[in-house]
């Protein structure tokens, strides 16, 4: 008999966690069968129209005997609706497996507790709530997609160590490096785990960013740039159409035809920016937006309250004066540093 379910469940997070970037509008779910206190199968999701987690376990038992004999441990409830594949519920009463421990319900309307009630109805032994607010964390952006009806926000910028993000005087097109080679490397990272990357106007002409993942393997984000009278010209890196863009703007004309990739949004600059920003971005299916600056933009979001993390890099340089850093409150969770590279990481 099986004495600790989280040993398990701890499994499937980890599991579900290598596919972070790949899986979005779907979660990160992984999977294991445990028969008498051995792992006889395991899978995960691995990208958005694959097979789901519970799947690809039960296609990794050699023995499918011992199915009606095993336990299948998820982090997330399973499916119980035809989407991309068939409900995942059905296949667990298929292939009469007694028991199913669960990490963390899903929200989502369509399945939102059908899956366990078809377990149940089943009569198939149902456990909930195992290790619930680790599970949470690794699909904090699915959960906040469903629950709050916006994306998961995380904000990013780099700092000097006397709290500047940018000099008084910086030659405009050429972004001026406050942190380290490394720091950068981590920033594109996080970029590939992201479906979106957002900047404003200033930050648009100042550092003429590209805002792809090109030091690190993944999937660029979209890009989202605020360009309220449409100002920014074609020639910058975010209008070259290699990536989706997004640019919200009070100017409906399309002053740039020929691009294919770049969408023009319009909302109101005289109202909440961040609250119509987020609207758009829900409607459109996008789950999580990494907000890069600068200043004004990410003061906005603080200020609105509409924010979920918050990466703070911290360089070895003062600038003495200069644009100054964002001030945000909130706890700490983790604050890393090593030599001339330091990170902290808020959560509201």
């Amino acid at each position: 008999m099986i004495q600790d379910y989280s040993i398990y469940i701890q499994r499937c997070i980890q599991l579900a966690a290598q596919a972070l970037g790949n899986t979005a509008p779907n979660p990160l779910v992984g999977c294991v069968i445990v028969h008498q206190d051995k792992i006889i199968g395991e899978g995960f999701h691995k990208k958005y129209g694959g097979f789901h987690a519970e799947v690809n376990a039960i296609n990794a038992v050699k023995d499918k005997a011992l199915l009606p004999k095993s336990s299948l441990f998820v982090n997330l409830e399973p499916c119980a609706h035809y989407g991309k594949t068939p409900p995942c519920a059905d296949l667990i009463i298929q292939m009469q497996i007694p028991k199913v421990i669960i990490g963390h319900t899903d929200p989502y309307a369509e399945v939102c507790g059908k899956g366990i009630e078809k377990l149940k109805n089943a009569h198939i032994d149902v456990v909930t709530g195992v290790l619930a607010n680790e599970c949470r964390e690794l699909n904090k952006r699915f959960l906040t997609y469903h629950e709050k009806k916006r994306p998961y926000i995380i904000l990013k910028w780099a700092q000097t160590k006397d709290g500047f993000i940018s000099p008084l005087n910086k030659e405009i097109g050429h972004p001026y490096w406050i942190s380290s080679e490394f720091q950068r490397i981590y920033a594109h990272k996080l970029r590939t785990e992201e479906q979106s990357i957002m900047i404003g106007t200033n930050t648009a002409l100042a550092d003429n960013p590209r805002l792809t993942s090109r030091l690190w393997e993944g999937k660029n984000p979209l890009r989202i740039i605020l360009d309220n009278k449409l100002r920014l010209p074609q020639n910058l890196h975010v209008f070259d159409d290699t990536v989706p863009t997004l640019v919200f703007t009070s100017d409906t004309n399309n002053h740039f035809p020929s691009l294919k990739l770049t969408e023009f949004v319009k909302i109101n600059f005289n109202g909440s920016v961040e609250k119509q920003i987020c609207n758009v971005l829900y409607e459109k299916g996008i789950q999580s937006v990494l907000v890069e600056g600068g200043h004004v933009l990410l003061q906005r979001f603080i200020n609105a309250g509409l924010w979920d993390e918050a990466y703070v890099f911290k360089g070895d340089q003062e600038f003495k004066q200069g644009v100054k850093a964002p001030i945000i409150s909130g706890e700490i969770y983790e604050d890393l540093n090593s030599g001339i590279d330091g990170l902290t990481i808020f959560k509201k």
